[in-house]
């Protein structure tokens, strides 16, 4: 278990194979097993193996990404050279699992402050899970890759996807056979841990 911790790493390009129904069953599996707040496992997945809707995510994603780096004044170079960047990850790679969170069978407030960490806590819930399918896959000899940004574009993930509007994208998992190696370190444990 320690040495896949420490030898996962964030992959972004992959070998043009695809991947097999059954190790990407036991990925997935190995999600639902994340703990979550009351055991309500608020986790849905969308897995995108068709190029074309891997296509159309990764070219509409982009064009809001265009708008909004436009809107900060950003240089038509920079945003080209970045949303060029994200389309390519996204349509390059053999599966795109989108994780979004539901809060559906979630408990309910009548007040801000509580139902905000009500949310906050699917939120949590749904990151575990992804982390235990990001271990899996590379248990599975699978290279993978959480890509934040449809946070910064809920309704056009879910507009592409035709997802329920109780559906919250909160990421993408790009997995596939590493097409690259990956060398990154972690700061000292003093640095980032305090005992008392």
């Amino acid at each position: 278990m320690y040495e896949i911790i420490h030898e996962r790493r964030s992959i972004r390009r992959f070998e043009d194979r695809s991947v097999p129904r059954l190790i990407l069953d036991r990925v997935l599996d190995a999600a639902l097993w994340a703990p979550s707040a009351h055991n309500r496992q608020p986790w849905r997945f969308i897995v995108i193996s068709n190029p074309a809707t891997r296509t159309n995510l990764a070219d509409a994603m982009a064009a809001r990404l265009t708008a909004d780096l436009r809107a900060d004044g950003l240089a038509e170079d920079m945003i080209l050279k970045d949303t060029n960047r994200s389309r390519q990850r996204i349509s390059g790679a053999p599966i795109v699992i989108v994780t979004c969170l539901t809060m559906a069978e979630m408990d309910e407030y009548p007040d801000a402050r509580r139902a905000a960490f009500e949310h906050q806590m699917a939120v949590q819930g749904v990151a575990m899970a992804a982390q235990n399918l990001l271990l899996a896959a590379h248990a599975e000899g699978l290279g993978a890759c959480w890509v934040c940004a449809p946070l910064f574009c809920q309704d056009t993930v879910r507009d592409v996807l035709n997802l329920s509007s109780d559906l919250e994208p909160q990421g993408l998992i790009l997995v596939g056979y590493p097409g690259e190696q990956r060398e990154k370190t972690r700061e000292p444990l003093e640095t980032r841990v305090t005992f008392r």
